[in-house]
C-alpha cells in the first residue's frame, strides 16, 4: 500500500480544490432572526418557515406561483418620455433608472400578464418594491391602463398586487397625475362589468394608495402588510399621540372594515381562483388530470413553485 499515493495526494488535492460554500444558500429572516435555506423560503414562496413573515417577492416570481404551469404571457406596456423634467438629486434620474434595472433584471416598477388560474383566464399586474421603491411614475400608469385595457379586450376579470412607496418624486406633478389616469382605468373595468381584485403586500403606501389600490371590488392583503397614506411615524409627530398597536397593518384594517380579507401567499392562488370564478358567474374550480396550458410564441415560462403541485387524478371540487 502506498500511502503517499493513497493518503497525502488525496488529502491535499481535497484541501486546495475545496469550494467555498455560496452566501446565497441561505436567507436571514427579517422578522425572527432565523436562518433559512434558500431553496425551503423558494418552495414557501418567499414566507418564513419559523414565523409566517411575509419577505419580498418580485412580480415574476410571483407570476411563476400564480398562474398554471408557471405560464402567462407578458402584456406589452407603453414606454413613456424617459425624465421629462430632466429631474437630479445626488444622481440623474436615468442614472437611478439604470441602476435599478440592473438589480432587478426588469425594465421598470411594474409587470402585466395575462394567463389563466385554476383555467381562470384573468389578466394580472404586479408592483415590485425593489424597483425604486415601487414608486409611482408614468410607466406604472401606463401599465395599469394597458393592463385594464387587455383585460377589456379578452373579458377577464384584472387581479392588480400592489407594492409602493408612493409617487416617484423624479417625475414631480407628472407622477401625481397618474392617480386620475388609473381611476379613470379601473371605472373602465366596472363600465365593462369586469371585476378588478387587489391584492395590497407589504408596503402599499401613498399616493397608490389613495387611488387604483384602493377602488377594487374585492381587497386583500398579505398578512401584517403596511397599508396607508402617511406612515404612521409622520401621524404620530402630527397630533402627538401614540398610534395603537398594530396601527395601519392589514389586520387592523380588516377589523375596521377596510379589507375584505387577510391570506397568507401560500393561499392566495386558491381564494383568488374561488373569488373570480364566483365573480365571473363560472362554476367552482375542479382538480383533476388536466392537460396543462398551451405556450404559444409570447409566452413565458417560469418554473413552478411548490405552490403549483400536480394535478391528481381524482377530481374534487375547491
Amino acid at each position: 500500500m502506498n500511502w503517499i499515493n493513497n493518503y497525502v495526494r488525496p488529502r491535499i488535492n481535497s484541501i486546495f480544490s475545496r469550494r467555498e460554500t455560496p452566501e446565497n444558500l441561505w436567507t436571514k429572516c427579517d422578522e425572527c432572526g432565523t436562518m433559512l435555506f434558500h431553496r425551503e423560503v423558494s418552495d414557501n414562496l418567499n414566507v418564513c418557515t419559523n414565523c409566517n413573515h411575509h419577505m419580498h417577492i418580485s412580480p415574476r416570481a410571483r407570476f411563476g406561483a400564480l398562474f398554471d404551469g408557471g405560464i402567462f404571457n407578458e402584456v406589452k406596456v407603453p414606454a413613456p418620455t424617459v425624465d421629462p423634467l430632466q429631474f437630479r438629486d445626488q444622481k440623474k434620474y436615468p442614472d437611478r433608472l439604470r441602476a435599478a434595472q440592473k438589480a432587478t433584471e426588469e425594465s421598470e416598477a411594474m409587470l402585466v400578464a395575462s394567463g389563466e388560474i385554476g383555467r381562470t383566464p384573468i389578466v394580472a399586474c404586479a408592483q415590485d418594491f425593489s424597483f425604486m421603491a415601487g414608486s409611482m411614475g408614468m410607466y406604472v400608469g401606463n401599465a395599469i391602463i394597458a393592463a385594464a385595457e387587455e383585460a377589456i379586450k379578452l373579458k377577464r376579470p384584472l387581479v392588480l398586487f400592489s407594492a409602493a412607496g408612493g409617487a416617484r418624486m423624479q417625475e414631480g406633478i407628472l407622477s401625481l397625475m397618474q392617480m386620475p389616469r388609473t381611476t379613470v382605468a379601473v371605472q373602465m373595468l366596472k363600465e365593462a362589468n369586469l371585476p378588478y381584485i387587489v391584492v395590497l403586500t407589504h408596503p402599499t403606501t401613498g399616493g397608490v394608495t389613495a387611488s387604483y389600490a384602493m377602488l377594487g371590488d374585492v381587497h386583500i392583503a398579505e398578512p401584517n402588510a403596511l397599508i396607508c397614506f402617511a406612515g404612521p411615524r409622520v401621524i404620530e409627530q402630527t397630533i402627538r399621540e401614540k398610534l395603537p398597536e398594530g396601527f395601519q397593518r392589514a389586520e387592523y384594517l380588516l377589523e375596521h372594515g377596510m379589507l375584505d380579507r387577510v391570506t397568507p401567499r401560500p393561499q392566495m392562488r386558491d381564494e383568488l381562483i374561488t373569488i373570480t370564478r364566483m365573480l365571473m358567474g363560472l362554476p367552482p374550480a375542479v382538480r383533476g388530470d388536466l392537460p396543462p396550458p398551451t405556450l404559444d410564441e409570447t409566452a413565458e415560462k417560469v418554473a413552478p413553485a411548490a405552490d403549483a403541485a400536480p394535478h391528481t387524478s381524482d377530481a374534487k371540487p375547491e
